[in-house]
């Protein structure tokens, strides 16, 4: 792979095709219009084969050198938010209440970039799998496809993604060692207890007293300011309901969402049993279920994957450190490398200092990024396949 370089009529054929993917913007789970236009670009890069419905509605392209060596998978997300975007560009999205405001139409416009390159120039030995995965906002995109028998054949050896990231310097690359992304789930508690006549609280049983302590409580089993202490864990309550908006009703029932963090997924085991305890605590002779959604694992380098990745960087001349790594948000990409044993390492790629931060509603991709994206995962494969 000796041109690595995408031509400036790439790079603006490219920029319109990000815009086109911006102004039509599918929530997880339903980002089937969005997987035939990604099916497209990469039908025309020739590639050695194509498998779409993966773990929903993603989309793998696989390009093969013929020749032994390892199989790298390059992976971006499909999915916009269910957030209504505040602006006035012209390719501003079309439908009310979705944008993409995270970026992920950037993300696929970097691996298009490298379908194109690929398409001209295999790797010099190995193969190379592009994986435009669904439903990452919701945890479930990145799980769904490791699970998914037609993934089976594309195990990989190595395992990259990039994610933009305002808040760093343009073009700036933030890798590390470790731990990359924190592990996350939505836990949701439901107490049940007996509603009573207003006036008669004393015959009902009110689960008050038990969502009050709860929604004290469990922010307290946060620990650590930041990310440096391996202990950190943070639980933030998101939204409370008790009984009914009516006055003549005491409660019967009540509903608690919280978000538990962590930096590793031991840790989480451990705060899930101790929210879990606090909850039942809590409950007493309520009734008591508690389940879980939006489950994230933590996102781990392994330090072999970041070192070529720092290097990659280094041959590409863009600006290469920790950036904001370990960050709090999490990030379903964990699943490939806990699922195939890959080497992986999932990088930070600087939108700029001065610009709205990721699921504003007024967040855009910076094109500018287009090229410094693919140039950077370039890199990363002539670091592996060979020049």
């Amino acid at each position: 792979m000796k041109d690595l370089r995408l031509t400036n009529s790439d790079l603006a054929d490219l920029t319109d095709w990000r815009r086109a993917l911006h102004q039509r913007p599918e929530v997880s789970g339903e980002e089937a219009e969005t997987a035939r236009t990604v099916q497209a670009a990469l039908t025309a890069t020739g590639p050695d084969r194509i498998v779409t419905g993966l773990g929903g509605h993603g989309v793998a392209a696989f390009y093969d050198s013929g020749q032994p060596g390892p199989r790298v998978l390059l992976r971006c997300e499909l999915d916009g938010l269910p957030i209504q975007e505040l602006s006035d560009r012209p390719h501003r999205s079309q439908f009310d209440g979705k944008g993409h405001l995270c970026g992920h139409d950037g993300h696929m416009t970097m691996l298009a970039g490298i379908a194109r390159l690929l398409g001209r120039q295999r790797p010099a030995r190995g193969s190379v799998l592009l994986m435009f995965q669904p439903a990452e906002e919701t945890g479930e995109g990145a799980a769904r496809v490791v699970a998914d028998p037609g993934f089976a054949a594309f195990r990989p050896d190595y395992a990259f993604a990039i994610h933009n990231f305002p808040g760093m310097p343009l073009g700036h690359v933030g890798v590390v060692d470790g731990p990359a992304s924190c592990a996350s789930r939505g836990m949701r508690v439901r107490l049940t207890g007996r509603t009573a006549h207003a006036s008669q609280p004393e015959t009902g049983v009110s689960p008050a007293p038990a969502l009050a302590r709860l929604m004290l409580d469990l922010p307290g089993l946060s620990r650590g300011a930041d990310l440096t202490d391996p202990d950190f864990a943070l639980v933030t309550v998101c939204h409370a309901r008790l009984g009914e908006p009516a006055y003549g009703i005491a409660p019967g029932e009540a509903e608690l969402y919280a978000t538990l963090r962590s930096l590793t997924d031991p840790r989480m085991e451990r705060l899930i049993r101790q929210a879990e305890t606090m909850a039942r605590d809590a409950a007493g002779d309520l009734a008591l279920s508690i389940d879980y959604h939006d489950i994230f694992p933590a996102c781990t380098n392994t330090p072999v994957a970041a070192e070529i990745v720092r290097r990659a960087g280094a041959r590409a001349g863009l600006p290469t450190g920790p950036g904001l790594l370990p960050m709090r948000p999490s990030e379903d990409f964990g699943h490939f490398g806990m699922a195939t044993g890959a080497e992986s390492a999932f990088i930070l790629l600087g939108a700029g200092m001065d610009g709205p931060d990721l699921h504003n509603p007024d967040y855009d991709f910076p094109d500018d990024l287009i090229g410094l994206g693919a140039a950077l995962l370039g890199e990363i494969l002539r670091e592996i396949l060979g020049d």
